[in-house]
């Protein structure tokens, strides 16, 4: 029942954002962030970025190296997280439930905020859109906080500008407490 009332928000949201914006054929770039800590992250992460590659109407086109990062805001081991770069036609909403779902194919549970998890897929940014609705929030409003997202970001999109906020790379500057560690592997 949940899901299905989620569905239908997720439905209208989509009839209004499709109203609003030409979507006829033509392609958006989507940048998406991925973290996993539970089970064997890094096999987590690639087999998610390989998933996320194949979703309808969606080409990957770049992806980051992996990196190791401790939990921010949360318990637990640390996380491995990566960004990779899309090619899609589909609407953010569209490319939010499929996110959602590749999580739930993998095993995502949402118990509480900031759990542990076997993946997470954030929408980090969708071209150079802002969108606030109850159901989706982009550019993602935490990601000029975390290294974690824009180190690996900033990797694939050297000179990204996010809505509002301004040059990742400079942003990132400011978030040289956080550690963070390439993987080489």
């Amino acid at each position: 029942m949940f899901q299905r009332q989620g569905s239908v928000v997720v439905a209208l949201e989509n009839q209004l954002y499709q109203n609003s914006f030409d979507m006829s054929e033509t392609n958006h770039t989507a940048y998406i962030g991925l973290g996993a800590n539970l089970e064997d992250p890094k096999k987590t992460i690639r087999a998610a970025i390989t998933a996320l590659g194949v979703l309808p109407s969606t080409n990957l086109t770049k992806n980051s190296s992996l990196y190791i990062t401790a939990p921010i805001g949360a318990d637990g081991d640390d996380y491995v997280n990566a960004v990779i770069e899309l090619q899609t036609r589909l609407t953010p909403f569209e490319l939010l439930n499929e996110l959602q779902s590749v999580e739930r194919q993998f095993g995502r549970v949402r118990s509480y905020r900031n759990a542990p998890r076997t993946l997470d897929c954030d929408l980090l940014l969708y071209d150079q859109q802002i969108i606030n609705t109850p159901t989706l929030q982009v550019p993602h409003p935490r990601m000029h906080q975390r290294a974690f997202v824009l180190l690996p970001l900033t990797e694939i999109a050297l000179k990204i500008v996010i809505p509002n906020l301004g040059l990742a790379q400079l942003l990132l500057r400011n978030l040289s407490s956080q550690p963070i560690q390439k993987i080489l592997t």
